[in-house]
């Protein structure tokens, strides 16, 4: 239970980046007044918990009634965590977790930045949503699963802490910081992806044999 417990927060704490989505806030806020940036930083984090939990609750079934396995599913968010790790260790922007080129653009002429891209997709990407259904899969009783939600919770509960300093955050991590933090990351969540993946092929591969 306990190692469930750390396995969750770990993974989810990888995903989110709570300094590095800090960095990224503090940029896209610059000049905006303080009650504005916890305003945004709340809203923003609220929406991203529900987006997610919706996913925790529901994924499952709707998983069932498109006709995917789990299996399938898992080596498929594998990959996607891959490639969003590959984008983490390279500082490279796919898409996967950052706005792309158009819709920062889109951004820029948006005053309310709370629900995109603050919520999504910096916070509930496709790489937490992923996560958070192959989490509560692998929970072995619900209790395990109440687990899962609850670092959900703690994850979300330190990205908002860093999201209402976020301009402290970004002085005192610096950009070279956050690079180094986001690289280092990427690591550990390549290494999560590949299990995912292993994990998919070992569950799957009996039935492909049939």
């Amino acid at each position: 239970m306990l190692a469930h417990l750390l396995y969750a927060f770990v993974t989810l704490f990888v995903i989110v980046d709570p300094v590095g989505s800090a960095a990224i806030f503090s940029g896209l806020m610059r000049g905006a007044p303080i009650r504005l940036r916890r305003l945004y930083a709340v809203r923003g984090v609220i929406v991203a918990t529900v987006l997610i939990l919706a996913f925790a609750l529901g994924g499952s079934a709707l998983l069932h009634a498109l006709g995917i396995t789990l299996p399938a599913f898992r080596v498929a968010g594998g990959i996607l965590l891959f490639l969003l790790a590959t984008e983490m260790v390279f500082a490279r922007e796919s898409g996967i977790r950052r706005p792309t080129a158009s819709e920062e653009q889109e951004t820029e002429q948006r005053r309310d930045i709370s629900v995109f891209p603050l919520a999504f997709p910096l916070l509930a990407g496709p790489g937490a949503l992923t996560s958070i259904v192959l989490l509560m899969e692998r929970a072995a009783s619900p209790l395990a699963a109440l687990g899962v939600i609850g670092a959900l919770i703690a994850v979300m509960a330190i990205t908002l802490a860093l999201l209402m300093a976020a301009a402290q955050v970004s002085r005192f991590v610096g950009v070279t910081g956050a690079t180094v933090m986001s690289r280092v990351l990427g690591i550990i969540l390549a290494a999560l992806a590949a299990q995912f993946v292993l994990d998919g092929l070992a569950q799957g591969w009996p039935a492909l044999r049939v």
